[in-house]
């Protein structure tokens, strides 16, 4: 008979693609997962890993296993989902990953309403971009994920995942409160796009949209100044550097000398609740996600 707990092992090296990787997100040394590796070869007579360089490969057999131990621990995963829903009650660990803005504008009053209505559930928060998000979750390292997308690029799902919309969060256009065009009701991008912008990183999924959106309106925007935080964007624009497309989810106060003008055609990103198919029924995932939704601000915050 296999063992569950070492196939979750092989399952854990085939997603991380090393041992280490492995014990990293089983949160155990890589001693006990060479060690259960082993007593899985035992226990099917077969070769499971082979040597690749300095790293490790999983063999034919490895490979075979681990697409078996995948289903094997999505069903165990429907089965605890039935479980805690027959039982009705939010309890547990529950890790949830979620991208900057929504970590500061949706989280602490969720977190804060789920400690109240559910005592014995403990949930677990993590800020990563939401590509990073998707893969974690999928591979199991998470058990919900707070995502994005932008109205013009949207966000591929991998395939046993199931989302559901939290709403849509509308950016605004930040500028020097000195600017020439700063009294507007309302801009285009393109009336800005020749000015020094400020943007998130490259790679991260905010920059990779601006990127995208002025390129295809035939812009190549003069990106000087990146900064991962709206609040340090905002001071940066503050002090005159340069423009930014501004969310209001997680908005800090708007600081002295900076602008906001709303966008002619409006600018939205969609705000999503990611998890596993057949984790919807556990009851920590539906209070999660309700509290999540109860948590949006309305648009006067």
């Amino acid at each position: 008979m296999l063992n569950i707990d070492r196939l979750r092992v092989l399952h854990a090296v085939r997603n991380h693609g090393s041992v280490s990787g492995a014990a990293l997100a089983l949160r155990v040394t890589t001693s006990a997962v060479s060690q259960q590796l082993a007593k899985l070869e035992r226990e099917t007579g077969q070769r499971l890993l082979a040597r690749n360089g300095r790293g490790i490969r999983l063999t034919d057999a490895g490979r075979l296993l681990a697409e078996h131990a995948e289903r094997i621990l999505s069903q165990v995963e429907l089965a605890q989902a039935d479980l805690d829903a027959q039982r009705g009650q939010a309890v547990g660990e529950l890790r949830v990953g979620a991208f900057a803005t929504a970590a500061r504008g949706l989280f602490p009053a969720a977190l804060a309403a789920l400690r109240v209505a559910h005592p014995r559930l403990r949930p677990a928060l993590r800020e990563m971009e939401p590509e990073a998000a998707l893969t974690v979750l999928a591979r199991g390292d998470i058990d919900l994920a707070v995502v994005l997308d932008w109205y013009n690029r949207p966000l591929a799902l991998p395939g046993g995942l199931a989302r559901r919309v939290l709403f849509d969060d509308v950016a605004d256009i930040a500028l020097p409160a000195d600017h020439r065009l700063a009294g507007r009701a309302e801009l285009d991008l393109t009336e800005v796009a020749d000015e020094p912008w400020v943007s998130w990183p490259p790679g991260a999924i905010c920059h990779d949209w601006l990127m995208f959106t002025l390129r295809g309106r035939g812009v190549e925007p003069r990106i000087v100044h990146t900064a991962a935080e709206h609040h340090t964007q905002l001071a940066l624009i503050a002090a005159g550097l340069g423009v930014a497309v501004a969310p209001r989810l997680g908005r800090t106060p708007l600081p002295d000398g900076v602008a906001l003008i709303p966008a002619r055609e409006t600018i939205t990103r969609r705000v999503y609740a990611v998890w596993r198919e057949g984790a919807e029924g556990r009851p920590a995932i539906r209070a999660a996600v309700a509290a999540l939704r109860d948590a949006v601000p309305t648009p006067a915050d």
